[in-house]
This record gives structure tokens, C-alpha cells and sequence, in this order.
């Protein structure tokens, strides 16, 4: 994995996406964002996309909460993805497999045989069980749970503190609210609230 690499995204995200850099003892080389009112974050500068020009030989890290604009940015520039940051608390189970651009942070658990696409979040605290799937720009909120062979679609957030029991199938570009029970398949493009969980 390179030992430097630039942060795309100047937010309360990108902060802990510099800290896991830190951590693992690696160089944020820049960071960038579209936002040109935003010149630091941290204690390093930050560039307005258009004068970064990053060198194309040092991976970048999407630091972009947001699912769908993450998937944007990540399909519309040529950058290099750097390999999956995961943060020296989290337990991360060597059977599992994380694909580019992910990021774990602080206290995350992968357990045995679970597969995480591109550009995913397994966020502070969240639990994604054995044999679980996450398709590509997939959110796993902070404490939520996943439990055994559970399969995420592409873009889909589970928010803070859900749980979702074995087995279930969730759809893509779906919202699970804060705090919902999952107990049944959801499909594409809904969202879902509640326990047990409903869609509105």
C-alpha cells in the first residue's frame, strides 16, 4: 500500500479519514474539495479541485459521506483508488475481502468470509457479520449490525445504530433509518424506519 496519499473531501468525514491515514503512519500528501470557501481542515491546507493536480502515481482516498456523490466523483476522475484504510482498532477478520476506496474506521468488526465492494463505509462501531455482501458505495452507519449472510445492494445506507437480522436481502440505493429492525427483505430504492422496520 503507498505510504502517501491525497484526501478528496474537506469534511467532518474527510476528518476521520486523515486520522486512520495518521494512524496506519502514512502522509496526507493534499487535500482537495470543490468547496474553494474551504482552505483547511485539520491542520492541513486544502485546494480547490482545479488547482490540485494531484501526481496520478499517489492513490487517492474519496473522504465523501454522501453514497451517490461519492459514486459520481469516484466514476468521473482518473485517479488512482488506494487499497482499503482500515483504522488499527477495527477487527477485521482475514478471511474477509474489502475491495479499493473503502474505508474502516475506528472499531468496525468484518467477521469471517464477509466481502465489502468499492468505495464502501463500515463506519465507527458497525458490525458486518460472516458471509455478509456490501455491493460498491455501500454505508454501514456507526453501531449498526449486521448479522450473518445478510447481502446490501450498491449505494444503500444503514443508519446509525440499525440492526438487521440473518439472512435478509436489502436492495439498492435503499435508506435504513436510524435505529430500524430490519426483519424482512427490503427492495430496491425504498426507505425503512421503524421496529419493526416499515417503508415510508
Amino acid at each position: 500500500m503507498s505510504q502517501q496519499l491525497y484526501v478528496y473531501g474537506a469534511s467532518g468525514h474527510g476528518k476521520v479519514v486523515i486520522e486512520i491515514i495518521e494512524a496506519l503512519g502514512k502522509k496526507v500528501v493534499t487535500i482537495f474539495d470543490d468547496d474553494e470557501s474551504i482552505s483547511q481542515l485539520l491542520e492541513y491546507p486544502v485546494l480547490p479541485k482545479d488547482k490540485a493536480h494531484p501526481d496520478k502515481n499517489i492513490p487517492v482516498l474519496f473522504a465523501i459521506g454522501n453514497n451517490e456523490t461519492r459514486k459520481n466523483l469516484a466514476e468521473s476522475n482518473g485517479f488512482l483508488v488506494t487499497e482499503p484504510l482500515i483504522h488499527p482498532s477495527a477487527i477485521v477478520s482475514p478471511r474477509a475481502t474489502l475491495k479499493s476506496g473503502t474505508v474502516v474506521m475506528p472499531g468496525a468488526i468484518i467477521n469471517s468470509q464477509a466481502e465489502v465492494g468499492h468505495h464502501c463505509i463500515i463506519n465507527s462501531g458497525a458490525v458486518v457479520e460472516h458471509d455478509c455482501l456490501l455491493s460498491d458505495y455501500v454505508h454501514i452507519s456507526p453501531n449498526a449490525a449486521l448479522a450473518g449472510d445478510v447481502k446490501v445492494g450498491e449505494g444503500t445506507q444503514i443508519g446509525i445504530g440499525a440492526q438487521v437480522i440473518q439472512g435478509i436481502n436489502i436492495g439498492k440505493w435503499c435508506t435504513i433509518g436510524a435505529g430500524a429492525v430490519i426483519i424482512k427483505d427490503v427492495p430496491d430504492g425504498v426507505t425503512v424506519v421503524g421496529n419493526p422496520g416499515r417503508e415510508v
